[in-house]
Protein backbone atom coordinates (compact mmCIF):
# COMPACT_ATOMS: atom_id res chain seq x y z
CA UNK A 1 0.00 0.00 0.00
CA UNK A 2 2.86 2.40 0.77
CA UNK A 3 3.95 2.25 -2.88
CA UNK A 4 0.61 3.48 -4.20
CA UNK A 5 0.23 7.03 -5.49
CA UNK A 6 -1.83 9.42 -3.41
CA UNK A 7 -4.78 9.22 -5.83
CA UNK A 8 -4.99 5.49 -5.17
CA UNK A 9 -4.54 5.87 -1.42
CA UNK A 10 -7.58 8.18 -1.31
CA UNK A 11 -9.65 5.18 -2.41
CA UNK A 12 -7.79 2.14 -1.15
CA UNK A 13 -6.06 3.02 2.14
CA UNK A 14 -7.61 2.31 5.52
CA UNK A 15 -10.47 -0.14 5.08
CA UNK A 16 -9.52 -3.49 3.54
CA UNK A 17 -12.55 -5.81 3.24
CA UNK A 18 -11.85 -9.53 3.41
CA UNK A 19 -13.72 -12.39 1.77
CA UNK A 20 -17.46 -11.83 1.99
CA UNK A 21 -17.21 -8.53 3.87
CA UNK A 22 -18.95 -5.27 2.80
CA UNK A 23 -17.25 -3.45 -0.08
CA UNK A 24 -17.91 -0.08 1.61
CA UNK A 25 -16.60 0.86 5.05
CA UNK A 26 -19.35 -0.03 7.57
CA UNK A 27 -20.68 2.46 10.12
CA UNK A 28 -19.99 0.91 13.52
CA UNK A 29 -22.76 2.76 15.31
CA UNK A 30 -22.00 1.36 18.74
CA UNK A 31 -20.66 2.93 21.91
CA UNK A 32 -19.46 -0.36 23.36
CA UNK A 33 -17.87 -3.69 22.47
CA UNK A 34 -18.25 -7.28 23.74
CA UNK A 35 -15.34 -9.32 25.11
CA UNK A 36 -14.86 -13.00 25.85
CA UNK A 37 -13.19 -12.39 29.19
CA UNK A 38 -12.65 -9.70 31.81
CA UNK A 39 -8.95 -10.43 31.57
CA UNK A 40 -8.86 -9.32 27.94
CA UNK A 41 -10.79 -6.15 28.74
CA UNK A 42 -8.33 -5.41 31.53
CA UNK A 43 -5.45 -5.71 29.09
CA UNK A 44 -7.16 -3.19 26.82
CA UNK A 45 -7.40 -0.70 29.67
CA UNK A 46 -3.75 -1.32 30.56
CA UNK A 47 -2.79 -0.69 26.91
CA UNK A 48 -1.34 -4.18 26.69
CA UNK A 49 -3.61 -5.45 23.91
CA UNK A 50 -4.87 -3.86 20.66
CA UNK A 51 -8.58 -3.25 20.20
CA UNK A 52 -11.44 -0.95 21.08
CA UNK A 53 -12.60 -0.40 24.65
CA UNK A 54 -15.06 2.49 24.18
CA UNK A 55 -16.05 4.65 21.21
CA UNK A 56 -15.07 7.85 23.02
CA UNK A 57 -11.48 6.63 22.53
CA UNK A 58 -11.63 4.53 19.35
CA UNK A 59 -14.02 2.82 16.98
CA UNK A 60 -13.53 0.53 13.93
CA UNK A 61 -14.96 3.17 11.56
CA UNK A 62 -12.62 5.79 13.03
CA UNK A 63 -9.68 3.42 12.81
CA UNK A 64 -10.08 2.82 9.08
CA UNK A 65 -10.30 6.52 8.24
CA UNK A 66 -7.43 7.39 10.57
CA UNK A 67 -5.30 4.82 8.77
CA UNK A 68 -6.26 6.38 5.44
CA UNK A 69 -5.36 9.93 6.49
CA UNK A 70 -2.13 8.71 8.07
CA UNK A 71 -1.23 6.97 4.80
CA UNK A 72 -2.03 10.12 2.80
CA UNK A 73 0.28 12.21 4.99
CA UNK A 74 2.94 9.51 5.32
CA UNK A 75 2.67 9.27 9.11
CA UNK A 76 2.75 6.49 11.70
CA UNK A 77 -0.69 7.20 13.12
CA UNK A 78 -3.62 9.61 13.21
CA UNK A 79 -6.47 10.53 15.55
CA UNK A 80 -9.78 11.99 14.44
CA UNK A 81 -11.41 14.72 16.53
CA UNK A 82 -14.80 16.40 16.63
CA UNK A 83 -13.48 19.55 14.90
CA UNK A 84 -10.36 21.21 13.56
CA UNK A 85 -10.26 23.43 16.65
CA UNK A 86 -10.24 20.32 18.84
CA UNK A 87 -7.32 18.98 16.80
CA UNK A 88 -5.32 22.20 17.24
CA UNK A 89 -6.10 22.30 20.96
CA UNK A 90 -5.10 18.69 21.64
CA UNK A 91 -2.00 18.94 19.46
CA UNK A 92 -0.79 21.64 21.85
CA UNK A 93 -2.06 20.22 25.15
CA UNK A 94 -0.55 16.82 24.42
CA UNK A 95 2.91 18.21 25.23
CA UNK A 96 2.23 21.65 26.77
CA UNK A 97 0.98 22.67 30.20
CA UNK A 98 0.65 25.66 32.49
CA UNK A 99 3.83 27.71 32.73
CA UNK A 100 5.02 26.65 29.30
CA UNK A 101 4.74 28.34 25.90
CA UNK A 102 4.56 27.80 22.16
CA UNK A 103 5.65 29.87 19.17
CA UNK A 104 3.02 30.49 16.49
CA UNK A 105 2.94 32.31 13.18
CA UNK A 106 0.46 35.20 13.41
CA UNK A 107 -0.95 34.63 9.93
CA UNK A 108 -3.26 31.75 10.85
CA UNK A 109 -7.01 31.17 11.07
CA UNK A 110 -8.77 33.69 13.32
CA UNK A 111 -10.38 31.00 15.46
CA UNK A 112 -6.97 29.50 16.15
CA UNK A 113 -5.56 32.92 17.06
CA UNK A 114 -8.39 33.34 19.59
CA UNK A 115 -7.81 29.81 20.93
CA UNK A 116 -4.11 30.53 21.37
CA UNK A 117 -4.19 34.16 22.54
CA UNK A 118 -7.23 33.98 24.83
CA UNK A 119 -8.23 30.47 25.87
CA UNK A 120 -4.75 28.96 26.27
CA UNK A 121 -3.70 32.05 28.21
CA UNK A 122 -6.50 31.36 30.71
CA UNK A 123 -5.02 27.95 31.48
CA UNK A 124 -1.48 29.25 31.85
CA UNK A 125 -0.03 28.57 28.39
CA UNK A 126 1.69 31.53 26.74
CA UNK A 127 1.58 31.81 22.94
CA UNK A 128 4.26 34.01 21.40
CA UNK A 129 3.37 35.17 17.91
CA UNK A 130 5.89 35.69 15.14
CA UNK A 131 5.71 36.97 11.55
CA UNK A 132 7.43 35.57 8.45
CA UNK A 133 9.64 38.66 8.11
CA UNK A 134 11.29 38.04 11.49
CA UNK A 135 14.85 36.71 11.46
CA UNK A 136 15.80 33.45 13.12
CA UNK A 137 17.55 35.46 15.82
CA UNK A 138 14.39 37.48 16.53
CA UNK A 139 12.35 34.29 16.79
CA UNK A 140 14.91 32.59 19.02
CA UNK A 141 14.77 35.60 21.35
CA UNK A 142 11.15 34.61 22.06
CA UNK A 143 12.11 31.04 22.91
CA UNK A 144 13.26 29.64 26.25
CA UNK A 145 13.53 26.33 28.12
CA UNK A 146 9.73 26.17 28.39
CA UNK A 147 9.01 26.51 24.65
CA UNK A 148 7.30 23.36 23.40
CA UNK A 149 6.70 23.77 19.67
CA UNK A 150 6.45 26.06 16.64
CA UNK A 151 3.02 26.19 14.95
CA UNK A 152 2.01 27.41 11.49
CA UNK A 153 -0.30 26.78 8.53
CA UNK A 154 0.87 25.44 5.17
CA UNK A 155 -1.29 28.05 3.44
CA UNK A 156 -2.49 30.67 5.91
CA UNK A 157 -6.23 31.33 6.18
CA UNK A 158 -7.04 33.87 4.73
CA UNK A 159 -3.75 35.76 4.16
CA UNK A 160 -2.52 32.90 1.90
CA UNK A 161 1.09 33.21 3.03
CA UNK A 162 2.98 29.99 2.34
CA UNK A 163 4.91 28.54 5.27
CA UNK A 164 8.62 27.99 4.75
CA UNK A 165 8.47 24.60 6.41
CA UNK A 166 12.12 23.67 6.03
CA UNK A 167 13.21 26.92 7.68
CA UNK A 168 10.91 26.67 10.69
CA UNK A 169 11.42 22.92 11.10
CA UNK A 170 15.18 23.41 11.20
CA UNK A 171 14.74 26.23 13.71
CA UNK A 172 12.50 24.09 15.91
CA UNK A 173 14.85 21.13 15.77
CA UNK A 174 17.84 23.28 16.79
CA UNK A 175 15.97 23.78 20.05
CA UNK A 176 14.80 20.14 20.31
CA UNK A 177 11.12 20.97 19.88
CA UNK A 178 8.69 19.74 17.19
CA UNK A 179 7.29 21.65 14.23
CA UNK A 180 3.48 21.44 14.05
CA UNK A 181 1.66 22.45 10.87
CA UNK A 182 -2.02 22.83 10.02
CA UNK A 183 -2.25 21.38 6.51
CA UNK A 184 -5.98 22.07 5.99
CA UNK A 185 -5.83 24.24 2.86
CA UNK A 186 -3.18 22.24 1.02
CA UNK A 187 -4.24 18.73 2.08
CA UNK A 188 -1.67 15.95 1.53
CA UNK A 189 -2.67 15.93 -2.14
CA UNK A 190 -0.89 19.25 -2.71
CA UNK A 191 1.71 19.12 0.07
CA UNK A 192 3.01 16.52 2.53
CA UNK A 193 4.69 18.53 5.29
CA UNK A 194 6.53 15.53 6.76
CA UNK A 195 8.71 15.56 3.64
CA UNK A 196 9.99 19.00 4.70
CA UNK A 197 10.89 18.19 8.29
CA UNK A 198 7.51 18.83 9.95
CA UNK A 199 6.75 16.51 12.88
CA UNK A 200 3.01 16.82 13.55
CA UNK A 201 0.22 17.76 11.14
CA UNK A 202 -3.31 18.89 11.99
CA UNK A 203 -6.39 19.24 9.79
CA UNK A 204 -9.83 20.69 9.87
CA UNK A 205 -11.37 17.81 7.92
CA UNK A 206 -14.48 20.00 7.68
CA UNK A 207 -12.81 21.71 4.71
CA UNK A 208 -11.40 20.00 1.61
CA UNK A 209 -11.18 16.51 3.11
CA UNK A 210 -14.96 16.39 3.53
CA UNK A 211 -15.37 18.84 0.68
CA UNK A 212 -19.15 19.02 0.67
CA UNK A 213 -19.99 21.11 3.77
CA UNK A 214 -21.51 18.02 5.35
CA UNK A 215 -19.66 17.24 8.59
CA UNK A 216 -17.43 19.08 11.04
CA UNK A 217 -14.27 17.25 12.04
CA UNK A 218 -10.54 17.37 12.65
CA UNK A 219 -7.46 15.18 12.70
CA UNK A 220 -3.95 15.01 14.17
CA UNK A 221 -1.26 13.03 12.31
CA UNK A 222 2.06 11.95 13.83
CA UNK A 223 5.10 11.62 11.56
CA UNK A 224 6.89 9.37 14.05
CA UNK A 225 10.12 11.20 13.19
CA UNK A 226 10.65 13.39 16.25
CA UNK A 227 12.95 12.00 18.94
CA UNK A 228 11.15 12.97 22.14
CA UNK A 229 14.04 11.80 24.28
CA UNK A 230 16.23 14.64 22.99
CA UNK A 231 13.95 17.33 24.34
CA UNK A 232 12.29 17.98 27.67
CA UNK A 233 9.06 16.00 27.27
CA UNK A 234 8.52 14.03 30.47
CA UNK A 235 4.85 13.43 29.58
CA UNK A 236 6.11 11.06 26.88
CA UNK A 237 9.35 9.76 28.39
CA UNK A 238 8.37 9.15 32.03
CA UNK A 239 5.67 6.92 33.56
CA UNK A 240 2.02 7.91 33.15
CA UNK A 241 0.45 7.00 36.48
CA UNK A 242 -3.06 7.08 34.96
CA UNK A 243 -2.03 3.94 33.04
CA UNK A 244 -0.08 2.18 35.80
CA UNK A 245 3.24 3.69 34.79
CA UNK A 246 3.28 3.14 31.04
CA UNK A 247 6.06 5.10 29.29
CA UNK A 248 4.83 6.09 25.85
CA UNK A 249 8.22 6.28 24.13
CA UNK A 250 9.17 2.86 25.50
CA UNK A 251 5.85 1.11 24.91
CA UNK A 252 4.80 2.70 21.61
CA UNK A 253 8.03 3.86 20.00
CA UNK A 254 7.53 6.15 17.02
CA UNK A 255 3.79 6.36 17.74
CA UNK A 256 4.30 7.70 21.28
CA UNK A 257 2.82 11.16 20.63
CA UNK A 258 -0.36 10.07 18.86
CA UNK A 259 -0.94 7.18 21.30
CA UNK A 260 -0.79 9.54 24.27
CA UNK A 261 -3.15 11.97 22.53
CA UNK A 262 -5.71 9.21 22.13
CA UNK A 263 -5.52 7.27 25.37
CA UNK A 264 -5.05 10.29 27.63
CA UNK A 265 -6.49 13.46 26.04
CA UNK A 266 -9.32 11.89 24.02
CA UNK A 267 -10.14 9.73 27.03
CA UNK A 268 -10.40 12.81 29.26
CA UNK A 269 -11.80 15.46 26.89
CA UNK A 270 -14.10 13.27 24.80
CA UNK A 271 -13.77 15.42 21.65
CA UNK A 272 -14.98 12.46 19.63
CA UNK A 273 -16.59 12.53 16.18
CA UNK A 274 -19.66 10.40 15.47
CA UNK A 275 -19.35 7.20 13.41
CA UNK A 276 -21.75 8.64 10.81
CA UNK A 277 -19.64 11.80 10.47
CA UNK A 278 -16.50 9.73 9.94
CA UNK A 279 -18.29 7.57 7.36
CA UNK A 280 -19.24 10.72 5.43
CA UNK A 281 -15.68 12.03 5.74
CA UNK A 282 -14.43 8.83 4.15
CA UNK A 283 -16.70 9.45 1.17
CA UNK A 284 -15.19 12.88 0.79
CA UNK A 285 -11.66 11.50 0.95
CA UNK A 286 -12.26 9.14 -1.96
CA UNK A 287 -12.49 12.07 -4.39
CA UNK A 288 -10.01 14.39 -2.65
CA UNK A 289 -7.26 14.08 -5.27
CA UNK A 290 -9.66 14.82 -8.14
CA UNK A 291 -11.23 17.77 -6.37
CA UNK A 292 -7.96 19.39 -5.32
CA UNK A 293 -6.75 19.32 -8.92
CA UNK A 294 -9.94 21.05 -10.09
CA UNK A 295 -10.05 23.52 -7.19
CA UNK A 296 -6.46 24.55 -7.92
CA UNK A 297 -6.85 24.92 -11.69
CA UNK A 298 -10.10 26.86 -11.34
CA UNK A 299 -8.65 29.17 -8.70
CA UNK A 300 -5.60 29.99 -10.79
CA UNK A 301 -7.80 31.02 -13.74
CA UNK A 302 -10.03 33.11 -11.46
CA UNK A 303 -7.00 34.76 -9.85
CA UNK A 304 -5.58 35.60 -13.27
CA UNK A 305 -8.90 37.17 -14.25
CA UNK A 306 -9.06 39.23 -11.06
CA UNK A 307 -5.48 40.39 -11.55
CA UNK A 308 -6.36 41.65 -15.03
CA UNK A 309 -9.47 43.61 -13.96
CA UNK A 310 -8.84 47.28 -13.11
CA UNK A 311 -11.68 47.26 -10.56
CA UNK A 312 -9.60 45.01 -8.30
CA UNK A 313 -7.16 46.72 -5.93
CA UNK A 314 -5.09 43.63 -5.08
CA UNK A 315 -5.09 39.84 -5.42
CA UNK A 316 -3.37 37.26 -3.23
CA UNK A 317 -2.97 33.77 -4.65
CA UNK A 318 0.35 31.90 -4.41
CA UNK A 319 -0.13 30.39 -7.86
CA UNK A 320 0.20 33.80 -9.54
CA UNK A 321 3.70 34.51 -10.78
CA UNK A 322 3.36 38.07 -9.48
CA UNK A 323 2.44 36.94 -5.96
CA UNK A 324 4.92 37.49 -3.13
CA UNK A 325 4.46 33.84 -2.11
CA UNK A 326 5.04 32.35 -5.56
CA UNK A 327 8.64 31.23 -4.94
CA UNK A 328 7.62 29.34 -1.81
CA UNK A 329 4.59 27.93 -3.63
CA UNK A 330 6.80 26.54 -6.40
CA UNK A 331 8.85 24.75 -3.75
CA UNK A 332 6.11 23.46 -1.46
CA UNK A 333 3.00 23.44 -3.69
CA UNK A 334 4.10 22.38 -7.19
CA UNK A 335 0.81 20.53 -7.79
CA UNK A 336 -1.36 23.57 -7.11
CA UNK A 337 -2.25 26.12 -4.45
CA UNK A 338 -5.79 24.98 -3.54
CA UNK A 339 -8.95 26.94 -4.25
CA UNK A 340 -8.84 29.95 -1.90
CA UNK A 341 -8.17 33.48 -3.17
CA UNK A 342 -8.00 36.69 -1.14
CA UNK A 343 -8.56 40.00 -2.91
CA UNK A 344 -9.71 43.58 -2.46
CA UNK A 345 -12.05 45.51 -4.73
CA UNK A 346 -11.48 49.20 -5.16
CA UNK A 347 -13.75 51.21 -2.87
CA UNK A 348 -12.94 49.45 0.40
CA UNK A 349 -15.35 47.79 2.79
CA UNK A 350 -18.59 49.18 1.27
CA UNK A 351 -17.59 48.05 -2.21
CA UNK A 352 -16.66 44.63 -0.84
CA UNK A 353 -20.08 44.25 0.78
CA UNK A 354 -21.85 45.33 -2.42
CA UNK A 355 -19.79 42.90 -4.48
CA UNK A 356 -20.56 39.97 -2.20
CA UNK A 357 -24.27 40.77 -2.03
CA UNK A 358 -24.40 40.86 -5.85
CA UNK A 359 -22.99 37.38 -6.43
CA UNK A 360 -25.47 34.78 -7.61
CA UNK A 361 -23.56 31.52 -8.13
CA UNK A 362 -21.28 32.05 -5.13
CA UNK A 363 -22.93 31.85 -1.72
CA UNK A 364 -22.12 33.98 1.32
CA UNK A 365 -21.45 31.34 3.98
CA UNK A 366 -19.23 30.93 7.03
CA UNK A 367 -17.25 28.22 5.35
CA UNK A 368 -14.39 27.64 2.98
CA UNK A 369 -12.99 24.79 0.88
CA UNK A 370 -16.36 23.53 -0.33
CA UNK A 371 -17.06 21.87 -3.68
CA UNK A 372 -19.33 24.87 -4.35
CA UNK A 373 -17.97 28.39 -4.71
CA UNK A 374 -18.45 30.54 -1.62
CA UNK A 375 -17.39 33.98 -0.45
CA UNK A 376 -16.82 35.67 2.91
CA UNK A 377 -15.61 38.92 4.48
CA UNK A 378 -13.12 37.73 7.15
CA UNK A 379 -12.78 40.99 9.11
CA UNK A 380 -16.48 40.99 10.01
CA UNK A 381 -16.97 37.22 10.39
CA UNK A 382 -14.31 34.54 10.99
CA UNK A 383 -11.76 37.04 12.31
CA UNK A 384 -14.24 39.43 13.96
CA UNK A 385 -12.84 38.88 17.47
CA UNK A 386 -9.36 40.05 16.46
CA UNK A 387 -8.08 43.50 17.32
CA UNK A 388 -7.07 45.90 14.54
CA UNK A 389 -3.45 45.07 15.23
CA UNK A 390 -4.11 41.32 15.12
CA UNK A 391 -5.96 41.77 11.81
CA UNK A 392 -2.94 43.51 10.31
CA UNK A 393 -0.58 40.83 11.64
CA UNK A 394 -2.85 38.15 10.15
CA UNK A 395 -2.71 39.91 6.76
CA UNK A 396 -6.36 40.98 6.78
CA UNK A 397 -7.56 44.42 5.68
CA UNK A 398 -11.04 45.91 6.19
CA UNK A 399 -11.94 45.32 2.55
CA UNK A 400 -10.43 41.86 2.09
CA UNK A 401 -12.67 39.24 0.47
CA UNK A 402 -11.99 35.52 0.76
CA UNK A 403 -13.23 33.62 -2.29
CA UNK A 404 -13.31 29.84 -2.09
CA UNK A 405 -13.37 28.69 -5.69
CA UNK A 406 -15.43 25.56 -6.24
CA UNK A 407 -15.35 22.84 -8.86
CA UNK A 408 -18.09 24.30 -11.08
CA UNK A 409 -17.23 25.23 -14.66
CA UNK A 410 -14.71 28.03 -14.30
CA UNK A 411 -16.37 30.12 -17.03
CA UNK A 412 -19.53 30.27 -14.93
CA UNK A 413 -17.56 31.31 -11.85
CA UNK A 414 -15.82 34.11 -13.72
CA UNK A 415 -19.10 35.27 -15.26
CA UNK A 416 -20.59 35.53 -11.78
CA UNK A 417 -17.64 37.63 -10.61
CA UNK A 418 -17.97 39.91 -13.66
CA UNK A 419 -21.65 40.62 -13.08
CA UNK A 420 -21.06 41.28 -9.38
CA UNK A 421 -18.28 43.74 -10.18
CA UNK A 422 -20.62 45.49 -12.59
CA UNK A 423 -22.99 46.21 -9.67
CA UNK A 424 -20.43 48.22 -7.69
Amino acid sequence: MSNYKIDTLCLQAGYKPENGQPRVLPIYQSTTYKYDSSEHLGKLFDLEAPGHMYTRISNPTFEAVEEKISALEGGVGAMLTSSGQAASLMAVLNITGAGQNIISLSSIYGGTINLFAVTLKKIGIDVRFITPDMTDEEIEAKMDENTRMIFGETIANPALTVLDMERYSALAHRHNIPMVVDNTFATPVLCRPFEYGVDIVTHSTTKYMDGHATVVGGCIVDSGNFDWSKGNFPELTTPDESYHGVVYTENFGKAAYITKARVQLMRDFGSTPSPMSVFLLDHGLTTLALRMERHSSNALKVAQFLESDDRIASVSYPGLESDSQHALAKKYLPKGCSGVISFEVKGGRDAAMKFMDSMKLAAIVVHVADARTCVLHPASTTHRQLTDRQLVEAGISAGLIRLSVGIENVDDIIADIKQALDQI
